[in-house]
């Protein structure tokens, strides 16, 4: 359930606000509140990285966020949520059991990309800023998130080409940055610093003025299909 948000610069511009947050709100209506106040909004893409997690439900503020029920290795693409303080819950679909609650404050005209990260014995919230911007002419944008939680330190490379982001460990990341676009590339994962390798993306084509996160994740002690170590894609934004 990979998706991505379209950015239209000029319906943006007219419609949402003019700085350079200008970007991914899934949804520019804002609720009213007694008919007069609007609160600010901020937007969210939340994936479940969990490894052996059941399908999710989340909450916030004891409303669902979400439409269908979000699998491991899935994301629910961009939704808006008032900015502030906001009790989060998740839930097993299936027995509506509880995973995990916490309190996340999010900040006004800002997109995040939040994970359910770590083993199903202790799940957590990882939190990302997006701090994305239209790639430069001919060019993708990528970063790189490191989501195994007992995998060595990791690189992300070209293969048989050049190391794109070195030496990240759990919860490490790098910046958006550009790659040459509207190619094909197998991207692999190697233990730092080694020619040995954890996982491959095989010829997935980037595409001009897009931007994507590329994230690691599953088990180094995984043994089955939904946790053992694998990369993946998360198509954040386009522009036209």
């Amino acid at each position: 359930m990979t998706k991505y948000q379209k950015i239209s610069k000029k319906v943006l511009l007219i419609i949402c606000i003019t700085s350079s947050l200008t970007l991914l709100l899934s949804s520019c209506s804002k609720p009213a509140i007694n008919g007069n106040y609007t609160p600010p909004v901020a937007a969210i893409n939340f994936t479940q990285a969990s490894p052996d997690q059941p399908p999710l439900d989340l909450f916030f503020n004891n409303k669902k966020a979400n439409m269908v029920p979000v699998n491991y290795g899935q994301n629910s693409g961009y939704f808006s949520i008032n900015a502030g303080s906001n009790a989060a819950s998740f839930y097993n679909d299936a027995t509506m059991k509880s995973i995990l609650s916490d309190t996340i404050s999010f900040n006004p005209n800002t997109t995040y990309s939040m994970f359910l990260a770590n083993k199903p014995t202790k799940p957590e919230v990882f939190l990302l800023t997006d701090t994305i911007s239209q790639p430069t002419a001919g060019n993708a944008s990528i970063r790189f998130i490191d989501l195994s939680p007992d995998a060595p330190a990791v690189d992300l490379v070209i293969k048989g080409g050049a190391v794109l982001v070195s030496n990240r460990s759990y919860k490490g990341y790098s910046s958006f940055s550009p790659i040459p676009g509207n190619l094909f590339y197998t991207l692999e994962v190697h233990q730092a610093g080694t020619a040995t390798v954890l996982a491959t993306l095989s010829n997935v084509k980037l595409n001009s003025g897009f931007v994507y996160t590329i994230w690691f994740h599953g088990l180094a002690a995984g043994t089955t299909a939904t946790d053992q170590l694998s990369v993946d894609i998360i198509n954040n934004a386009y522009y036209l």
